[in-house]
């Protein structure tokens, strides 16, 4: 060690080992190489940043071995700078691989930024959701039907991308289902993975629309894997259900145009099922609410002029649909559409042990 800082020491008061420097200052080539290196040395992170970095490095090397080649000479100069732009151009190649491999079909990238992208999805876990609906966008033409009531079987998940898909039951409208909501979310969550089940509503496409659909087994498999997925699928599927439910609640009415809530207790024995030891009374009540609003038999819609069945359809697996007695079109609505369509409940039930919701002139007043 000794031996070796003695010699350091000698090389450094003798001074520089050059005989003679050059009096002419390097072409223009070798400054341009160097300019091109410093660039390249100030690029950032990520993606781009690295096609910067790795683009004016390359360019640099490439102008060091024009000048080591017609300037300096040197064989060693052109050699290395030779590798090093090789080894820069390679990196290049390889990040257009990669980018190219990360790149999305139009409708899965604006699937990502609207519904993904907000939630802060990883871009590769979004890539292990959509390669498990096989990166397919089904259609479905105007007036074609997604599901049939009680024949469909329920198999798969599916999310509407554009158009408009209606919801109905017995022919009775329920709601719509718009672009970026879950086509059947209420049937996937009122299963278990091992069992099966079939749509107790029909959905059918009053536009032109397209979805993309994950096959059941599949997608469980995906989300017993992934807890992460898992997760959001739960926390995207809750809210899709509650946004179903609300819909439903703004068209429900009293007989005199309040709007109530679904949340209510005094509505549930109204929606809810019928007690089967209610009693002739209670038998009694339903056979009058049964009866069809009072107007004179010309003002009478012909939707209206059959009085529904009393019995209680199949509950439906996508919401709680109401019974088909309160179903009935608004008595002071003359046009046929979707007011027409809206859930009129010409009655409350008188329930033994509790007050009539109907002695309250809103909900708010009911609840205090």
């Amino acid at each position: 060690m000794s031996a070796n800082s003695s010699r350091v020491g000698q090389l450094l008061l003798q001074g520089s080992a050059c005989i003679s420097w050059k009096q002419d200052v390097e072409g223009a080539v070798y400054h341009l190489a160097n300019c091109l290196l410093l660039l390249g040395f100030m690029g950032g992170s990520g993606v781009y940043g690295c096609f910067y970095l790795f683009g004016f490095l390359s360019a640099g090397y490439l102008c060091c071995v024009l000048w080591g080649w017609f300037s300096a000479c040197g064989l060693d100069i052109v050699l290395w700078s030779f590798l090093l732009a090789v080894v820069c151009l390679l990196q290049l190649a390889h990040l257009v691989y990669c980018l190219r491999e990360d790149t999305l079909s139009e409708e899965f990238d604006l699937l990502y930024k609207t519904l993904c992208l907000p939630l802060q999805v990883p871009l590769q876990t979004y890539k292990e959701i959509v390669h498990c609906c096989e990166e397919q966008v089904l259609t479905l033409a105007t007036e074609q039907t997604y599901a049939v009531e009680g024949e469909t079987p329920i198999n798969r998940l599916s999310l509407l991308l554009s158009g408009r898909v209606r919801v109905s039951q017995d022919g009775q409208f329920l709601h719509y289902i718009f672009p970026y909501q879950f086509m059947d979310s209420p049937e996937w969550e009122s299963l278990q993975p091992s069992e099966e089940g079939v749509f107790q509503v029909t959905l059918t496409a009053e536009t032109s629309c397209s979805y993309i659909s994950w096959p059941r087994k599949s997608l469980h498999l995906l989300l017993t894997k992934e807890r992460y997925i898992s997760c959001l699928f739960s926390a995207l599927l809750g809210y899709d259900i509650s946004e179903k439910l609300y819909t439903l609640n703004e068209k429900l009415f009293a007989k005199f145009g309040l709007r109530f809530d679904i949340r209510l207790p005094s509505l549930y024995h109204v929606l809810g099922p019928t007690a089967a030891d209610a009693g002739p009374e209670s038998e009694k009540g339903d056979e009058e609410v049964c009866e069809p609003a009072v107007s004179p038999p010309q003002a009478t819609p012909t939707s209206l002029q059959q009085t529904p069945p009393c019995s209680t359809p199949p509950a439906a697996t996508n919401f709680p649909a109401p019974p088909t007695r309160a179903r009935l079109s608004r008595p002071d609505s003359g046009i046929l559409g979707e007011d027409s369509t809206s859930l009129v409940l010409e009655d409350f039930e008188e329930v033994s042990g509790s007050e009539s919701f109907m002695d309250y002139r809103s909900d708010g007043e009911y609840m205090r």
